[in-house]
């Protein structure tokens, strides 16, 4: 169950990397651990936010999308970070086998793009972002479904450089 929604208006590419930086900034801490579930359909912005993220964190690696890799893993300082892509996965088997659970916890930030296709075996998220389209632009809503969730959700709201781009906070 989502709580606390945040919504953006993301005119540009340069909007949803500003809305990466700023959920990188407002990570709760890698003691913590935490796990993003990124939603929205083809070209939506969910690869583009995940590379501003992860380069924010002070990942230096190229980050592409891993629509064949399924998996890559990305060293930042104090975290390993994790960017999943179950777009072209058909079973949750082939999900399981990934052992995604064995890459979450405390130092450790998982990325899931599409994952709905992954079922039970996609570790369940802190945060949900869900891009959609707008017209010629996009448009982000961001929930919580944990307390670190949450928690974060109250950083990214107070977080300046995301205000021209608020459409609503709740």
């Amino acid at each position: 169950m989502l709580q606390g929604p945040l919504a953006f208006d993301l005119p540009d590419s340069g909007a949803t990397e500003t809305l990466g930086k700023a959920v990188a900034k407002s990570l709760p801490g890698a003691d913590l651990g935490a796990v993003v579930h990124l939603r929205g359909e083809l070209g939506s912005g969910k690869t583009t936010c995940a590379r501003a993220l992860l380069h924010a964190l002070g990942v230096t690696a190229i980050v592409r999308s891993p629509t064949y890799t399924l998996v890559d893993t990305y060293s930042a300082p104090g975290l390993t970070c994790v960017h999943v892509d179950l777009y072209r996965v058909q079973t949750t088997t082939e999900v399981e086998e990934l052992g995604l659970r064995d890459m979450t916890g405390p130092g450790y930030l998982m990325l899931v793009e599409w994952p709905e296709k992954g079922g039970l075996a996609v570790p369940p998220a802190d945060l949900v972002l869900q891009l959609v389209y707008k017209g010629d632009s996009r448009a982000a809503a961001l929930g919580g479904a944990t307390a670190t969730g949450r928690g974060w959700l109250t950083k990214l709201a107070i977080d300046t450089s995301l205000a021209p781009y608020v459409s609503n906070i709740t």
